[in-house]
């Protein structure tokens, strides 16, 4: 085969019918099924009208090495983890294009005990799939639905989760993606152990044609629809999901959306209420928030490179108790180091009931005492020149320079971290500053003059 450029840095993601067709997803399984050496794997799809169809190749192609397929039916990334590990099975693989436009669509991998494959894995993967070798085919695949599987799933999210949430109000936007029918089973879990959640849902059956739009509530054009729900709704806050529902996104009681980094900070302060010391694991493009809140909580901060599989290494090497990232990834050490959805709205749902403070309460100090700009993209046709330039700029006025990922420069009362994108062609900005909206903005004025110079 060609090569395939629907691998990327550490999924496989591209456009249907000719990045990703049944024949290449089936020839990836067979690959994966070779490198790892799975008698089982963990098999689940989103909701996207090519699902099905390129989830019954990548089973065809286990089957066809040998593998017993465990399959979950439309479930959301994280259920594929808890599944695997739950499981003992030897992979996981989850079809899905997350956010991505409708033409895409694609493949989350993962290894025993939902460990990231480690990138020789990737590569040989890869090698594998491009290359003209036909595959020996063994005997004793089968197919069995263990979509009963959700059940352990909800048991295991409420008990992390535990008691003391509600009464709340909330509004729940799935989008139209995979979300629903797990939220439900999640919602009457969580009533069981005493949970007081009135749920307002919206678009919330799954629907692989997305009439409401592709769900990517990180796309400030997404935003408005849930903002103005939550107040109709008169909610205490709001959550919306992408499509395979690893991340959520959070809007407090005014319809204010709640960056990144501030809900990264949140999480942080309650794991170092109830572990006080412990480690917190983030990611370097906006730092200050998080980075107060792990001080005042008494806690180690480690920075890590942008991406799963760096956030999921460091927890385990670090033995932090939770990891986030500013894009809405959040790592739990009782959910497999794993990255969930469902976790983070739970957890902050219960800070908002026993601290008898809303989020717009909880959000209001950060904003006002670290704004940020928000990730601005730009395509460039040369990144490393680009950074170089602006390095070459600035950093002699820089009070710091870090490069944990791309281009971290401290200037005292504002900071900036320019990267390129893991998964696109795109150079990344993001810009933050010490109680002064104003500075952010001049900021971001002046490091985009250089980078469209």
């Amino acid at each position: 085969m060609r090569a395939m450029s629907a691998f990327k840095t550490y999924d496989i993601r591209g456009r249907l019918g000719t990045d990703l067709t049944e024949a290449i997803a089936h020839r990836i399984a067979r690959a994966f099924a070779t490198v790892t050496g799975a008698d089982a794997v963990v098999l689940a799809r989103d909701c996207r009208e090519s699902s099905p169809s390129l989830t019954d190749a990548v089973a065809a192609g286990l089957m066809a090495q040998g593998v017993r397929v465990l399959d979950l039916g439309m479930a959301g990334t994280e259920e594929m983890y808890f599944a695997t590990a739950h499981l003992g099975a030897g992979g996981g693989i989850c079809v899905t294009a997350s956010h991505n436009p409708l033409e895409y669509n694609g493949m989350k991998l993962v290894g025993r005990g939902a460990v990231p494959l480690p990138d020789a894995d990737f590569a040989r993967i890869r090698a594998l799939t491009e290359g003209s070798s036909d595959f020996a085919t063994a005997k004793g695949g089968a197919r069995e639905d263990r979509s009963a599987v959700r059940a352990d799933y909800v048991a295991h999210v409420s008990g992390l989760v535990g008691q003391g949430i509600g009464p709340l109000r909330l509004l729940v936007n799935a989008g139209n993606g995979a979300a629903g029918p797990t939220l439900d089973a999640l919602a009457e879990g969580l009533a069981s152990r005493g949970a007081r959640l009135d749920l307002v849902r919206m678009h919330h059956d799954p629907d692989g044609s997305f009439p409401n739009g592709i769900p990517n509530p990180l796309l400030p054009e997404n935003r408005p629809a849930t903002a103005q729900a939550v107040t109709a709704a008169g909610a205490d806050f709001g959550v919306a999901f992408d499509g395979d529902f690893d991340r959520c996104f959070l809007f407090d009681g005014a319809g204010g959306f709640v960056d990144g980094e501030h809900v990264v900070a949140l999480l942080a302060a309650a794991h170092l209420a109830a572990e006080p010391g412990a480690t917190i694991i983030h990611d370097p493009r906006v730092i200050w928030a998080v980075q107060d809140a792990v001080r005042r909580g008494g806690g180690r901060s480690v920075l890590t490179p942008t991406g799963h599989i760096f956030l999921k290494a460091a927890m385990r090497r670090e033995g932090a108790v939770y990891g986030g990232e500013m894009s809405a990834h959040h790592y739990f050490r009782g959910f497999m180091a794993c990255d969930s959805g469902m976790i983070p709205w739970l957890l902050v749902a219960r800070l908002v009931s026993q601290s008898g403070r809303d989020l717009t309460d909880l959000v209001g100090a950060m904003r006002r005492d670290f704004p940020s700009s928000g990730e601005i993209n730009f395509r460039v046709a040369d990144v490393p020149g680009t950074v170089s330039r602006v390095e070459a700029e600035l950093s002699g006025q820089a009070r710091g320079v870090d490069r944990t990922d791309g281009l971290s420069l401290d200037f005292g009362e504002w900071r900036l971290n320019l990267r390129a994108s893991n998964t696109e062609p795109l150079l990344r900005l993001n810009v933050e500053a010490r109680g002064d909206a104003g500075l952010v903005a001049e900021a971001v004025t002046g490091v985009r003059a250089l980078i469209e110079a």
